[in-house]
């Protein structure tokens, strides 16, 4: 798990695969960690459970965050995010299905960085996936954090 640089939040294994085969896809070649839950990415983010053992200092450089997640929905998971000091500062994109206005606006209030919703035209899709991952790990300048490198490569995850 070191070096983690996208943390992508999703339980529905068929869009986690087509995020991930996009990112592939258009070479944007960062180590990605896949959780299936909102409890999930709360554990890994503050290496609780079964991440206890990951390296705090290994922080994603950016979370990719479904909004309708189990056990702990990605609204809450974003909340929690911007209300610890060693995660506050971490980019945050809801990539989410839902275009309802009300959860765009509770997103943006809970401190998500950007809203996505998903297209459900495939290419749209990897388009989209394609411009998030160009955007946030070339272009945007984030403030620097120690114990993360450059290193290319995805790392998959599935319960």
């Amino acid at each position: 798990m070191e070096n983690t640089k996208v943390l992508l939040v999703e339980d529905d294994q068929e869009d986690a695969v087509l995020t991930l085969r996009a990112l592939n896809r258009h070479n944007i070649e960062n180590k990605v960690y896949v959780v299936r839950d909102g409890v999930e990415a709360l554990d890994f983010l503050f290496c609780t459970n079964q991440y206890a053992k990951r390296d705090p200092q290994d922080m994603p450089e950016l979370i990719l965050l479904d909004m309708e997640l189990p056990n702990i929905s990605g609204l809450e998971v974003l909340r929690r995010v911007r209300a610890d000091h060693r995660t506050q500062r971490l980019p945050v994109v809801i990539l989410s299905s839902s275009n309802e206005e009300q959860v765009i606006v509770e997103s943006y209030k809970s401190g998500a960085n950007s809203y996505v919703h998903k297209p459900t035209d495939f290419a749209q899709f990897m388009e989209s996936v394609r411009e998030l991952g160009s955007y946030w790990l070339a272009s945007n300048t984030a403030p620097a954090r120690a114990g993360l490198a450059n290193s290319g490569g995805i790392r998959q995850h599935f319960n």
